[in-house]
This record gives C-alpha cells, sequence and structure tokens, in this order.
C-alpha cells in the first residue's frame, strides 16, 4: 500500500505566499497619498483603458496592483456592494473600513480555500473632512489589512517607493507638490531613463472640498500643468479634459476578456 503525499499546511501557506507575491512584484507601482486637499493616487499604466485607479462610490477609491482580470473582479464587486448599500440604507452608511472589511474576508477566503490565490495588493481610500479623519486601508493577498497614514506604495518596487517618500513627504503638502513627488518617485525606479511621460501615468484625486463625489481623473493637460517644466515633452498629446469617475454600472471582466497581464 502506498504512502499518501503528504504536505505540510505550513508548507502549503508559505507556497501560496510566495507565488502571489512574485506575481505582484511584477506589477507597475502605484502610490496613494494624503495631501492637504483630499488623498492623489498615482500608477504608472501606459493603458487608457484599463484602469489601476477607480471610483468605487461618492468619496472613496480604489487603487490595484497584480492581475488586471483579478483586481478587476475586486473592484467590480465593491462597486455592487457599496450601491447596494447606499440603496437599501443611506449612501453615508457605504464606508471605506466596510468595504476593506469585505474586501479582506474575501481575499482571505481565497487564499485559504482555493488552490490559487489572487495576485493582488489594493488599496481603499476614503477622503474625510480634513487630513486625520482621511482613511487608507492596504490589503493584501491573503487577506490582511492595514489602516496607513500619510502615504502606500504597491507594486515590484514598494521597499524602495516607501523609503523615498519617507524622506520627502510632510503633511502640509499640496497638490502640485504631491503630485510632482509620487512622479518623481516612480520615475525612479521605472524603466524609463528619465522621468515618466505624462501620457503612461494615470493620475486621480479624492478632493476633499467637493460637493458630494470627490473623484477626478486628472487629463494630460492638467497633469502637464502641474508638473511643469518637470513634464515630458511626450506628453504633447490631444488629451481628455479632467472628468469625474464613474461608480455605478457592472463595466466588468468581460469587457476586457483577454487581458490578462500579470505586470499591471
Amino acid at each position: 500500500m502506498s504512502v499518501p503525499f503528504y504536505v505540510s499546511p505550513e508548507q502549503v501557506i508559505k507556497d501560496k505566499a510566495d507565488f502571489a507575491q512574485k506575481g505582484i512584484a511584477r506589477g507597475r507601482s502605484v502610490i496613494v497619498m494624503q495631501y492637504v486637499g483630499g488623498i492623489l493616487l498615482v500608477a504608472e499604466n501606459p493603458s487608457h483603458t484599463l484602469h489601476k485607479v477607480s471610483e468605487i462610490y461618492d468619496k472613496i477609491a480604489f487603487a490595484a496592483v497584480g492581475k488586471y482580470n483579478e483586481f478587476e473582479n475586486m473592484r467590480v464587486a465593491g462597486v455592487r456592494l457599496a450601491d447596494m448599500r447606499g440603496y437599501s440604507y443611506d449612501r453615508s452608511d457605504v464606508t471605506g473600513r466596510s468595504l476593506a472589511n469585505a474586501y479582506a474576508t474575501t481575499l482571505g477566503t481565497i487564499f485559504t480555500e482555493t488552490q490559487k490565490p489572487y495576485e493582488v495588493e489594493l488599496v481603499v481610500a476614503e477622503v474625510g473632512d480634513d487630513l486625520e479623519s482621511d482613511q487608507i486601508y492596504r490589503l493584501r493577498f491573503d487577506g490582511s489589512v492595514a489602516d496607513e497614514r500619510a502615504f502606500v506604495a504597491m507594486g515590484g518596487s514598494a521597499e524602495e517607493l516607501t523609503s523615498e517618500l519617507g524622506r520627502r513627504w510632510n503633511k502640509d503638502v499640496d497638490l502640485q507638490a504631491a503630485l510632482r513627488l509620487c512622479v518623481s518617485a516612480l520615475s525612479s525606479v521605472s524603466a524609463h531613463s528619465e522621468q515618466i511621460p505624462v501620457n503612461q501615468l494615470e493620475v486621480a484625486v479624492l478632493e476633499r472640498d467637493k460637493p458630494r463625489r470627490k473623484f477626478v481623473r486628472l487629463g494630460e493637460d492638467r497633469l502637464a500643468e502641474e508638473l511643469g517644466s518637470d513634464a515630458s515633452p511626450a506628453s504633447t498629446s490631444t488629451v481628455a479634459e479632467d472628468t469625474p469617475g464613474e461608480s455605478g454600472g457592472d463595466v466588468g471582466v468581460s469587457d476586457v476578456a483577454g487581458e490578462n497581464e500579470p505586470e499591471f
């Protein structure tokens, strides 16, 4: 009688974690940063249609790195949960903490109960009435969640970015200074020899002073204006105006079938 093959639970968990971490490490980096007027989200992203930064609800944003189809599933689930809770109860009942808890439960279940974990890392950000009331939650592939302050860096160069941002960030930074800091940090770890061109950046903000819907995408014209002389010449292409995000609807995985890049 043959002896059944045995792998200890500790080894299974370690193998899953190593697998997920390798996938995430191939992803282009994302930075989420507080500034005096709200929360800034900056990603290196050459695609103009496959977003790494999105709106979830009125004052809540979502940022991700890793495998696109997997974090898009998470985004769509978050939009549906937020819409259902806001419709059933009140819009004020939709909070970043509740969404982070839901994401943590889902990621934890996938990690422990399925053979392949999600190769994703997420941030749920909610802008408050002031800097102290902002909420930024970082979620890892295994469902662990951390309440962050000031800034969060994700992706293959997260450690280098965190070190760089830690030296230069301060609580009085405005949007222009925060944007320049994020782009400078991302450029230092990017494959680009100089600053990342604005047409390869995805940038959005949660603006504290906007009436209800706080999420706004920054177009290339606005980015070039904010970055000033630091903007790359590659940023002179035709661009759209700043447009508010769209939280509702079921724009999901079926719209981008076949897109399954691990380093997104």
